[in-house]
Order: C-alpha cells, then sequence, then structure tokens
C-alpha cells in the first residue's frame, strides 16, 4: 500500500500535533554540523564536496503482492515534511520523506509506523536542527506508542522493519532497521545506504550473544525472528520489553548520511523482496536503463516489481524510487584499455611464429 504525501488514520494515544514553530530562525545541523552518535548504531558520511549542484527532486512508486496471500507491505513519500504538518521549513527549502515498511505477523505494525513516524519526526522539540538524534528517538517513540495500542497483558504482536530516506537540500539521510534497503546510484555504480540486520550479520551476532541471545540456523533471532532489528513485536518473551529498553530484538535505526553531488543520480528503496532475486548493482543496472529509455520514475519501479517478480520473488514487493535530475542518466563511458606486450613477450611470441612456420614449411 502505498500513502503519497498523506497520513492515514491514527490511534487516539497519537493524535495530538505539536507545534514545531519554535524551531524556525535556527541553523540546521543537518546540513551544517555533527551530532552526538551512538557508535554501536550510526554511520555516517561527511562528505562535504565543493559544489554548485542543487538536487531536482522526483520520485515514484510501485508495489504488489507478489506470490504471498496478503499484503503486508507498505510506504510512503511525503514532497515537504514540514509543510504537511504545518511547520515552517528552514531557509526556505522543502525536506522531503520517503519510507518502506516491511510488516510481519500482520500488516497493523507496518502501518501504524507509516502512518505515525513522519509526525513524530516533526514533533520532536529538536527537529530539524538535530535530525540525526530526532530519528533514531523517533523511531524508538513511534515502537513504544504502538506497544500501547496492542491488548494487554502482551500477547505476541506483529512487526515491521523500516527504512527511511530524508532530502534537505543536498544532505541525504537514511535510517535502517530491519532488513529493507536503500542503494545509491553513482554515474551507475550501486553504493549502498544501509546495512541489512539479518542474524547472520557478524556485527548483530555479537551484539545479541553479548546479551545471553542466540541465532539458529544462522537466520533466525532466538529462533524466532529473521531480523535484529524491527518496531513492533511486542509480547515477544525474552526478545523486548518495554521496561528493559536494550534487548535482544531493537528498534534504533542506523544511520548514513552524504552530501549529493551531480555524480548521484537516484535512490532505490526496496523492501526484502526485491533485494532476495536482485543485487545492488544488478538493480542499479536495470533501472538506470529503463529510466534512459522513458525517464519516468513510477514505470521504472513498476518494471522492477515486474522483473522480480518474472526471476520468482516470492515475498511481497516494494520499491521507491528518488531521483535527483529531471534528466535521464547519461550512458557510461566505457573507457577501452590499450593492450601492449612486453619486449620479452614480444620476442617469445616470434620464435613462437618462427617455429610454426618451419613446421609448416
Amino acid at each position: 500500500m502505498c500513502v503519497k504525501d498523506e497520513i492515514g488514520e491514527v490511534s487516539e494515544v497519537t493524535e495530538k500535533f505539536l507545534s514545531c514553530d519554535a524551531a524556525v530562525g535556527r541553523s540546521s545541523s543537518f546540513a551544517n554540523s555533527t551530532t552526538n552518535r551512538s557508535e554501536n548504531t550510526v554511520a555516517i558520511d561527511d562528505v562535504n564536496p565543493v559544489t554548485d549542484f542543487v538536487p531536482i527532486i522526483r520520485s515514484g512508486e510501485w508495489s504488489d503482492i507478489g506470490s504471498r496471500s496478503y499484503m503486508e507491505d507498505t510506504h510512503i513519500c511525503i514532497s515537504d515534511l514540514a509543510k504537511k504538518f504545518g511547520c515552517r521549513s528552514l531557509e526556505g527549502e522543502a525536506m522531503s520523506f520517503y519510507g518502506v515498511f516491511d510488516g510481519h505477523g500482520g500488516k497493523d505494525a507496518a502501518q501504524f509506523v507509516r502512518d505515525n513516524l513522519p509526525r513524530v519526526i516533526v514533533e520532536d522539540s529538536d527537529f530539524p536542527l538535530e535530525l540525526e538524534k530526532v530519528i533514531v528517538r523517533s523511531y524508538l517513540e513511534t515502537d513504544l506508542q504502538f506497544a500501547k495500542t496492542c491488548s494487554l497483558p502482551l500477547t505476541p504482536s506483529s512487526g515491521t522493519t523500516a527504512l527511511s530516506a530524508m532530502i534537505f537540500g543536498r544532505s541525504l539521510l537514511v535510517a535502517n532497521a530491519g532488513d529493507c534497503r536503500a542503494v545509491l546510484s553513482q554515474r551507475g555504480t550501486a553504493v549502498e545506504m544501509s546495512k541489512d540486520h539479518k542474524p547472520s550479520c557478524a556485527k548483530e551476532r555479537k551484539r545479541i550473544e553479548s546479551l545471553g541471545g542466540f541465532i539458529v540456523d544462522d537466520a533466525y533471532l532466538n529462533g524466532e525472528l529473521a531480523v535484529t532489528r524491527a518496531l513492533g513485536d511486542w509480547g515477544f518473551e525474552g526478545l523486548k520489553e518495554i521496561d528493559q529498553p536494550g534487548g535482544l530484538l531493537i528498534a534504533e535505526p542506523e544511520l548514513k548520511k552524504i552530501m549529493l553531488t551531480k555524480e548521484d543520480e537516484f535512490l532505490l528503496i526496496g523492501s526484502d523482496g526485491i533485494w532476495d532475486v536482485f543485487s545492488n548493482q544488478n538493480a542499479i543496472d536495470f533501472a538506470r536503463r529503463q529510466l534512459q529509455e522513458h525517464n519516468d520514475a513510477t514505470a521504472c519501479c513498476k518494471e522492477l516489481v515486474q522483473e522480480a517478480m518474472k526471476r520468482g520473488a516470492m515475498d511481497n514487493l516494494t520499491i521507491v524510487m528518488v531521483c535527483f535530475h529531471m534528466d535521464p542518466p547519461p550512458a557510461r563511458i566505457m573507457q577501452r584499455r590499450r593492450r601492449t606486450i612486453s619486449a620479452k613477450g614480444f620476442h617469445t611470441l616470434s620464435d613462437i611464429l618462427k617455429e610454426k612456420s618451419s613446421i609448416t614449411n
């Protein structure tokens, strides 16, 4: 399901909107400075190349139930986050928000996070000045708000992975909790903007085992879940407790930020069903070819999903494409390498040819 520039119904717990006018007039750390970051969960690339490049944002999206009998993926595209919630943006620039949410155990958690995470972000008192901190707090707060909607005593609820991308000026900030993935095309080269949080990940396994947890078949957290970070999933004994933060299953996202340049063509955000059948580079190559053919982001997303189904994808499929140029990606120029032969090699080849010539004669 897609929500484009719209927020669906929310629970009574989260209906109240807060004003963010107090944040206006101060400079944003998102674009200009660094903040205190958790070494365990935040990976930031602070790159500030001197450039006059101004990205022109356009996007497309597509989803399909795939071979499943039910749809648990959902996504959202908001072209101006502050305007959507009645807040004035800093420096008159729009801050766009894109998210993909891959639910499991039902669709409730995915839809709740889709409908509430953007609002929780803009309601934070530090938005948009300390955006990296705000994003981490907002993931955790949205997770707790979803817990309040679950029946007590808590029984195993639905859960969702979540990946969001925010663009402000030339800054791109990606936050991920789970196994959705974001991949950036830089002149046709795939650049991974997120890491999958799966039990097979060495870093995640180390964190889990240090807390007394275990991995089964290199694939399941405590033998129950196929991801190590997610929102929801309340009520699973030993994985997550409201009064005990920092359990085996966490909602805290990892972040990655870059400054966009003219080399950056587009960003792909997909649920894991896409990445089951596409490698990062394969997806970028496929998307570039389609954009070069028709330059339609939505059509490109549809074609990616259709191709994934042809390749035998077994899951729900969702893809969001965010382009940073109005023009299609340029053709890649393949430089031909001149092949040379050393003097020793030349003499060896000459001797072989002379030998063959003498045998023939």
